[in-house]
């Protein structure tokens, strides 16, 4: 999966079939968080910079956001949102690799912390929802059951 992203990184930066299909354009959003307002001008150091294929002027398809912070997402996207499969690499060493729907975690994904700690399973609107919580030696913390932690 890794690999794969890696590749589809690499497509989207540099090839003009799959990344640039709206004339290499590069946006950049403006506003709240998920509700951004996408321009073909900005300033990377105080806008989100987005690079990968673009309709209507919005993301669409495969691509790249990276946040002011450091914060990157590479993956799908429909209608200006996180959806499909994608990562999502915070700048404290955060990691989540999993499906999105509409911005939002949503189906099976891994959310691995800075500690080494992960939590493996399902997620629903956001929220773990049924899956396991292991610390940093692989050990079962606990188990996740329609969003309630249940304790070994």
């Amino acid at each position: 999966m890794k690999l794969l992203l890696i590749i589809l990184s690499i497509l989207l930066l540099y090839s003009p079939v799959i990344g640039d299909n709206h004339k290499g354009e590069t946006l950049y959003g403006w506003g709240k968080c998920c509700d951004y307002v996408w321009k073909g001008f900005g300033d990377k150091g105080t806008n989100p910079k987005y690079k990968g294929g673009i309709e209507n002027g919005i993301p669409n398809g495969l691509g790249i956001l990276i946040l002011p912070n450091g914060n990157k997402y590479v993956g799908g996207w429909k209608d200006g949102r996180w959806n499909g499969q994608g990562t999502f690499t915070t700048s404290n060493g955060s990691k989540y690799e999993g499906e999105w729907k509409n911005g939002e975690k949503n189906g099976k994904g891994t959310h691995t912390y800075p500690d080494g700690s992960k939590y493996e399973g399902e997620y629903k609107d956001d929220w773990e929802w049924n899956g396991t919580q292991y610390d940093k030696n692989g050990n079962i913390n606990f188990n996740v059951e329609n969003g309630k932690d249940i304790k070994q």
